[in-house]
């Protein structure tokens, strides 16, 4: 009897420590993927008001939208920086995305300008040097000056200096393939599912960006200021639009990184990424170049988060493809050459191969360098 009892202490000691595991595993933050959303503006700070619409309304009524959506999927923990119309500074958005340990930020904001621009555009952290940019950036970031203690928080940070905009921008550098990567998915279906006009996927400064340790776009739905975008922007159906659109980018994304073996991050069909990894370059036949042994090209094709091996039959017949990990992904590189001409022909075969959105990459002693300063190098 004593022995009876014994033993029903120690499958009831058991149990109950199974039960305990279990209840952790299932609370554990870190086994879901964490999206922090951020609707730009808010409180006393409307943002643009074109043709009489909020931006700070419109971007909330998405945001929730889209954490409605993404809060179905078991897996996934949506963080939001402002659920309500309240005024959270710039420095506090980021801090809760880092506190959070998250996966993504995404930022939602309205465009404006004084004249008929219309379309969608995606923004990551960037040293793009375009005048254009620039200016949506100052816009965003001269937000700081309506929090307290702005030059403290920001060390000196002036949004209408362009040196001090660039200066913030190496931290997000680690991140950048990724944060170009949700910007195209994003891009691709207000261009493709939506028919929005598409203004591309682009760098600049925004400092809401740089306060975050973790892929991070901030997303221009369109501009209030245009007098048929603007409306549908403040239509019920065109919120629902964006936020679908901006749920099924992130959905795409996270699969992507999931680590099934069919999941590479290929960018196919997706619109143009106006950064130094597709700058404009003159054509092969209009400049002759130098062979520079200390520099390299590669075509970058595919991307994704675990190990897979660089195989032909992994990569549709493709031979000569390395394997590289950079943050945490791995990536992966078709040919090895100093021959830039030879680099164009590899890039064109991939394109042929299905790989649509493949592109150079330069490296001078075995680092990365822009392709900009690689052919500045070697042009005669």
């Amino acid at each position: 009897m004593k022995t009876n009892r014994v033993l029903l202490f120690v499958l009831f000691i058991i149990v109950l420590t199974f039960s305990s595991f279990t209840k952790v595993d299932q609370e554990n933050p870190e086994a879901k993927f964490i999206v922090v959303l951020d609707a730009g503006h808010g409180g006393h700070d409307h943002g643009n008001k074109g043709n009489g619409y909020k931006e700070s309304e419109i971007s909330l009524n998405i945001v929730l939208d889209v954490g409605k959506q993404l809060e179905k999927n078991p897996n996934i923990k949506v963080v939001y920086t402002r659920k309500t119309d309240v005024f959270v500074d710039l420095f506090e958005r980021g801090q809760i995305a880092n506190k959070a340990k998250a996966d993504l930020f995404v930022s939602i904001h309205c465009n404006a300008h004084k004249s008929d621009a219309h379309g969608t555009e995606t923004f990551v952290l960037g040293t793009h040097r375009n005048q254009t940019n620039f200016e949506v950036a100052k816009k965003e970031n001269s937000v700081i000056f309506l929090e307290d203690d702005y030059e403290k928080k920001y060390k000196g940070f002036d949004p209408n200096s362009p040196e001090s905009v660039m200066s913030i921008l190496i931290s997000q550098e680690e991140y950048l393939d990724q944060s170009i990567m949700l910007a195209s998915l994003i891009q691709n279906r207000f261009t493709n599912k939506l028919k929005r006009t598409n203004r591309g996927v682009k760098q600049a400064g925004f400092i809401v960006l740089h306060q975050t340790v973790m892929p991070s776009v901030l997303v221009e739905v369109g501009f209030l200021t245009n007098r048929e975008e603007g409306a549908y922007l403040n239509s019920e159906q065109g919120q629902k639009d964006m936020a679908n659109s901006v749920t099924s980018a992130i959905l795409e994304y996270k699969h992507s990184l999931d680590g099934n073996v069919d999941d590479f991050i290929f960018y196919d069909d997706a619109p143009a990424v106006k950064t130094e990894k597709t700058i404009e370059v003159p054509k092969v036949s209009e400049v002759a170049r130098t062979i520079d042994s200390s520099i390299t090209y590669k075509v970058q094709i595919a991307a994704t988060s675990r190990a897979i091996e660089p195989k032909p039959n992994n990569f549709k017949g493709l031979k000569n493809v390395t394997r590289e990990k950079e943050g945490g992904l791995f990536k992966y590189f078709y040919g090895n050459t100093s021959d830039y001409n030879s680099t164009k022909t590899l890039e064109e075969e991939a394109i042929r191969k299905g790989y649509k959105s493949s592109f150079i990459v330069a490296f001078k002693d075995g680092k990365k360098i822009s392709l900009n300063e690689a052919l500045k190098t070697t042009a005669n």
